[in-house]
């Protein structure tokens, strides 16, 4: 680590001495962060900076960062700026190739809260299921909003639910949409790994205009992509050909001699003229490509005393991401005639994100009035490609629609505010009432991505597969009747909300919430917060507050199983069953509860000069019943039959089942230390940014398994899914960006350092932890009015987490995991944007 940030030291040492003759008349200089910028969320009192707030707000200004940065989505952005912030792309994990899922402070995806323009964002109708960070969980797809369109981006590091209801434990982001106008923004990007794939082509445009005559505006922004697949494979011990006449089966290490089982093979490859390489898995990051709108309108009238505001947008995705390959060893999943050497399958996603907000502000007085409604929309469909349906043999197609999920959220809202300045030093209050409606559907698939043909009835009733042949598509079967679903729910909150300057120098905050929803009951949530002023550049705050998180519709219905036979030869189903089923109530598995959670914070800012700031926060969260996934019911962790749960369930018609639950609680702990130093002296400026985040997550006391599963902990919730919630993510991270400027020449140098992850491949693999690594961004910009042009490069110094061991790499398949960093590799970039401001 020391080594890789020994250039950043160099440079700020230069920088420094280059403008320290005239430092007695600097100012600062424009950052990714100022040092009073006002912010709105977690307080509904307008005029508070960030150092002035009763938590920790960050604020990333992104109309700054585009340009300079050598990210380019919207995730990948905050996890380069932001320590707390962390999301990586996924590798042959069905639809979390396609959205990935981000959270702060290792908490899950669901458990924050997105807001745009202070409006709640809709998630998606993706549950990650395949064994990710966050698994179990259903997160917001923040890259549907182009970067383009976002003028800056609020972190509220703090629970928040008594302010903005479910899903805040962990904190909230909130999207500030542009409003410039007469000035029109292009940016075109272009760029590929040091490998020669993943490739990138990027065009934003971004303009707005002004309307009426009483400061409206409408903002419009068009961002488009497409971003090549990577490939990271290597060659691996997986079996090739078919073997079973030698008794050889699957994988070299279960064969009695794996040397001549490997020269079999070889043989093979040299007399199909064919090497090991055409055989190994597609392991990389998917492909995808992006296309979205979005706007920002706002129309005041009577005299500005109202305003009509709107805004919106619309995104599709089309991704194409790649199971796991079907080597020709296994007929059961193949059809030679078709694909005579298996086949490499795609996950081909469309996916199409719809939403639109329309509010009403008017001022009654001194009373702030405003009436909103938000509807959101995400809709996930599957394809799945180069595959087969075996059981259809040589009739099978290559190609199936497998069905799809969406979630539609209606969210109203009617809030009040005002400030009395006569009451102590400052006393605002704000109150209001929100009404919402969620909407969940699984669709079905076409009947050939799901059905097996090779089922056979016999005259005694019973079923059979005497061909052994595997129905549905191969790798991801489709959505079946016994899939589809469509349901909804509502919710009611109200909430209260004051923040009183009781001196000058003493703030304290006090905010209450209670929702009603239709499906499991009430909630109530409250926090109360207080920030002391000791002197003009030195404050303490701290918070208290419980939360609490809905289970969300997917968890509660999401269900995916397909068909099989039962060792009485009847048929049956294994797969994921919802906690309304027949076969959970025999299991003893209760309906979802809520999550509920305490936090607490403690910290100060200091501003020891106009042109630095430091901010140290101190948190601790305590989540009690949170919803995890179990493993399969049935079979034992090493996939042997656990003959008295089968006892139970066979009767039921499963083999095998899968549940969400109320299933552990947890604690998380840690510290987060935003430090920001600005320099400006004549044409030299100098900025520099240092994020640090300390974050410890324990999983606290007994698992809450049901009396009747006792015996079956490593299935309720495996080691696995423990250790991605305890070390998943990365305990330390830290971030600092250095920026100079000198007339029209820019430059940039971060390192970003990822600490330790660990990773579990229970009950075959190990535990493995992967050592921390720092990742250098440097980039250079000119700017030759109005065109400038950026050339660089994320992580230059193509670093990556470390290979794993052979027992966690599904033997030899994948060489590395999808943590930390990811596995993209040395990026580089060129980048040509077009500012040009009319009003000059």
């Amino acid at each position: 680590m020391i080594r890789s940030l020994y250039p950043a030291f160099i440079f700020v040492l230069i920088s420094s001495a280059a403008i320290a003759q005239n430092a007695a008349d600097t100012i600062p200089a424009p950052a990714i962060r100022t040092l009073n910028e006002v912010v709105t969320v977690g307080t509904r009192s307008s005029g508070r900076t960030r150092l002035n707030t009763v938590a920790p707000v960050d604020v990333f200004h992104l109309s700054k960062i585009q340009i300079l940065t050598p990210q380019n989505d919207l995730n990948q952005i905050l996890q380069y700026i932001s320590p707390s912030f962390n999301s990586n792309r996924q590798s042959s994990s069905d639809g979390s190739e396609h959205i990935d899922p981000a959270s702060i402070r290792g908490l899950g995806p669901d458990q924050l809260l997105v807001l745009i323009n202070g409006k709640r964002r809709h998630t998606t109708s993706l549950v990650n299921n395949q064994g990710t960070v966050g698994n179990g969980s259903v997160g917001t797809d923040l890259n549907a909003i182009p970067a383009a369109a976002i003028e800056r981006i609020e972190v509220l590091r703090d629970g928040a639910s008594a302010q903005y209801g479910s899903d805040a434990i962990a904190g909230v982001i909130n999207i500030i949409l542009k409003q410039n106008t007469q000035q029109l923004f292009a940016a075109l990007t272009g760029g590929v790994t040091s490998r020669g794939d993943g490739g990138l082509g990027q065009l934003s445009l971004n303009y707005g205009a002004g309307l009426g005559k009483q400061g409206g505006y409408i903002n419009i922004t068009g961002e488009a992509y497409q971003r090549g697949k990577t490939t990271r494979a290597q060659n691996n011990n997986l079996i090739i050909f078919d073997q079973s006449s030698l008794d050889n089966y699957f994988a070299y290490d279960f064969t009695n001699d794996p040397a001549a089982s490997r020269k079999y093979d070889d043989d093979m490859l040299k007399q199909k003229g064919l090497k090991r390489n055409d055989f190994n898995f597609q392991i990389g990051d998917a492909q995808i490509k992006n296309g979205g709108v979005f706007y920002n309108l706002s129309l005041p009238f009577n005299n500005s005393k109202s305003e009509f505001y709107s805004f919106g947008g619309y995104s599709y995705r089309q991704g194409e991401g790649f199971g796991f390959r079907r080597l020709p060893s296994d007929p059961t999943v193949n059809v030679y005639t078709i694909y005579p050497d298996g086949f490499q399958p795609t996950t081909d996603s469309r996916i199409h994100d719809r939403s639109i907000a329309v509010g009403l502000k008017h001022k009654f007085g001194e009373w702030q009035a405003d009436l909103s409604n938000t509807l959101g929309d995400n809709r996930f469909d599957y394809e799945v490609d180069h595959t087969v349906n075996a059981s259809l043999q040589n009739a099978s197609p290559t190609s199936f629609k497998a069905g799809g999920h969406e979630f539609l959220q209606n969210t109203t809202n009617l809030d009040f505010s005002r400030r009395f300045a006569g009451v102590a030093a400052g006393f605002n209050l704000a109150f209001g009432a929100e009404f919402r409606v969620d909407d969940y559907r699984i669709r079905t698939g076409e009947e050939a991505s799901w059905k097996n043909y090779a089922l056979m009835e016999n005259p005694d009733g019973t079923v059979s597969n005497p061909s052994g042949l595997a129905g549905g598509s191969q790798s991801f079967t489709g959505f079946s009747p016994d899939n589809a679903i469509h349901k909804n729910r509502n919710n009611t909150g109200v909430y209260i909300d004051g923040e009183l300057d009781v001196t000058s120098r003493w703030l304290i905050s006090a905010a209450s919430r209670l929702e009603h929803y239709s499906d499991f009951g009430t909630a109530l949530s409250g926090k109360f917060a207080t920030r002391y002023k000791i002197s003009d550049a030195f404050n303490v705050r701290g918070a208290v507050s419980n939360g609490f998180r809905a289970p969300s519709l997917h968890q509660q219905y999401f269900s995916y199983v397909s068909t099989d036979i039962l060792p009485d030869n009847t048929l049956g189903q294994s797969g994921f069953f919802t906690n309304q089923s027949t076969v959970a109530k025999a299991l003893g598995i209760p309906k979802l509860k809520q999550e509920t959670s305490v936090n607490y914070s403690l910290g100060f800012t200091a501003q020891a000069a106009h042109n630095f700031s430091i901010s140290v926060d101190g948190y601790l969260t305590n989540i009690k019943n949170r919803i995890v996934l179990t493993g399969s019911f049935g079979f034992d962790a090493n996939g042997d039959p656990v003959e008295a749960i089968q006892h139970i369930i066979n009767p039921l018609g499963a083999s095998s089942a899968r549940f969400f639950s109320n299933g552990i609680d947890t604690r998380t702990a840690g510290i987060d230390v935003v430090a920001d130093y600005n320099l400006r002296s004549g044409p030299h400026s100098f900025n520099a940014s240092l994020g640090f985040n300390y974050n410890k997550n324990k999983i606290t006391g007994n698992l809450h398994i049901p009396d009747g599963l006792k015996g079956q902990e490593q299935i309720f919730f495996s080691p696995n899914d423990s250790i991605l919630i305890t070390d998943g993510t990365p305990r330390v991270k830290t971030n600092l960006s250095l920026t100079y400027g000198y007339k029209k020449f820019s430059v940039l140098l971060r390192n970003v350092y990822f600490g330790e992850v660990s990773r579990n491949s229970f009950p075959f693999g190990e535990v493995q932890v992967h050592k921390g690594k720092v990742v250098t961004d440097l980039s250079f910009s000119y700017n030759l009015k109005p065109v400038t042009i950026t050339v660089g490069a994320n992580n230059i110094l193509d670093v990556f987490p470390d290979e794993q061991v052979y027992g966690n790499s599904y033997f030899g398949v994948f060489k590395y995991a999808s943590v930390q960093m990811g596995t993209l590799g040395s990026f580089y970039f060129a980048r040509v944007g077009i500012n040009i401001n009319r009003k000059n």
